[in-house]
C-alpha cells in the first residue's frame, strides 16, 4: 500500500506525522509543567487530529475509489449536519431524501472522470429539480426559504467538497507525488492557514475585520497568513504540485483569502442560528462543519486554478 505511493507525498505524511508527535509531547510537557491548569480541551485537539490526519492519509493510501468514497461519505454527514442545524419543514422530507441521492450519482461522476457533466450536475440539474419536487408537494408556506438553504446546503456541503476529491481523478501530474499530492497540498495549505491566521492574529491582531461576525479575525491575521502560506506554498507546490514556485505563490493567495472566506461565511451561519459549534462530532473542535468551512471555498477555486493552467 505505501509502496503505491509516490515518494513526495510519502514524505509530506512523513512529515505531518513528525509535526502530530511533536504536538503531543508539547501538549504533555505543558500538563506536567502546569498540573494545576484543565488542558482537556487541547489535548481533545490533539487527539482528533491525530484520528482526522491519520483516517485521511489512510484512505488516500488505499486507493482513488476508496478515497473517493470517503469523500462522498463526508459531503453525507455535512450536508446532515447543515441542514440539522438550520431546520427544514416536515413536507421536504422527501426533497432531503432526493438531496442525498445526488450525492452518489455527484461521487460517481468524479470516479467516472466526466467533468462536463460533474461541474453541471447540482447547480443545474439538482437546483432545478428540488423546488420543482417542493411545488409538487403543494406547500407554500416558507417556500423560498426552504429552496435556498437546501441548494446552499447543497453547494457547500457536497458540490464544493466533491471538487476535493475530483483533484484524485485527476490525470498524474507530478509523477513524484501524484494525484495525492494534489489532495495533501491542498489540505495542509487550507489548514495551515487557519493557524497562521490565529497565531498572527493573537500576536499582532489589533484591527478587526468583522467583529459582528467573527470577533477574532483581524486585518494583521489576515496580512500576516497570507504573507506566511504565499511563501510556503510557494516552496511545496513544486514539490507536491505540476506548479512552479510562482504560481505556488499564486496558489498560496488564492487558498489563504478563499479559506479565510469559507470560515467567516459558516461563522455567519452560525452567528445567525445563534449556536456556538455547527455539531459535537470532533472533540475539541465541534462540528464536522467547524473544520471544513474553508475547504468550502478552497476547494473548488483551488481545483479549478489547477485545471485552468494544466488542462
Amino acid at each position: 500500500m505505501i509502496d503505491s505511493i509516490p515518494v513526495n507525498s510519502q514524505i509530506v505524511m512523513g512529515t505531518i506525522f513528525c509535526i502530530l508527535v511533536t504536538a503531543s509531547l508539547i501538549t504533555r510537557q505543558l500538563q506536567n509543567k502546569n498540573p494545576d491548569k484543565d488542558f482537556t480541551e487541547l489535548k481533545q485537539r490533539v487527539n482528533s487530529w491525530w484520528f482526522m490526519a491519520g483516517l485521511i492519509m489512510l484512505v488516500l493510501a488505499i486507493s482513488t475509489s476508496i478515497a473517493i468514497l470517503f469523500f462522498a461519505i463526508l459531503s453525507f454527514f455535512a450536508l446532515k449536519e447543515f441542514l440539522a442545524i438550520i431546520g427544514t419543514r416536515a413536507s421536504d422530507r422527501t426533497i432531503i431524501l432526493w438531496a442525498y441521492l445526488a450525492i452518489p450519482i455527484q461521487y460517481y461522476l468524479v470516479y467516472i472522470g466526466w467533468y462536463g457533466l460533474f461541474i453541471i450536475f447540482i447547480p443545474v440539474y439538482v437546483f432545478l429539480f428540488l423546488p420543482m419536487r417542493m411545488v409538487l408537494i403543494g406547500e407554500t408556506k416558507a417556500f423560498v426559504k426552504s429552496a435556498a438553504e437546501l441548494h446552499w446546503a447543497m453547494m457547500l456541503t457536497v458540490y464544493c467538497l466533491s471538487h476535493l476529491a475530483y483533484l484524485i481523478a485527476l490525470p498524474e501530474l507530478n509523477t513524484k507525488s501524484g494525484a495525492i499530492g494534489l489532495v495533501l497540498y491542498l489540505l495542509f495549505m487550507t489548514q495551515f492557514n487557519d493557524v497562521c491566521q490565529y497565531i498572527w492574529g493573537k500576536k499582532f491582531g489589533k484591527h478587526k475585520i468583522v467583529p459582528r461576525v467573527s470577533p477574532n479575525k483581524t486585518w494583521e491575521g489576515l496580512v500576516g497568513a497570507v504573507i506566511s502560506i504565499m511563501l510556503i506554498s510557494g516552496v511545496l507546490a513544486p514539490f507536491l504540485t505540476p506548479l512552479d514556485f510562482k504560481m505556488g505563490l499564486v496558489a498560496g493567495l488564492l487558498i489563504s483569502l478563499a479559506g479565510f472566506i469559507g470560515d467567516i461565511v459558516i461563522s455567519s451561519v452560525k452567528r445567525d442560528l445563534e449556536i456556538k459549534d455547527t455539531g459535537s462530532l470532533i472533540p475539541g473542535h465541534g462540528g464536522l462543519l467547524d473544520r471544513l468551512d474553508s475547504l468550502t471555498y478552497t476547494a473548488p477555486l483551488f481545483f479549478h486554478f489547477i485545471y485552468y493552467l494544466k488542462f
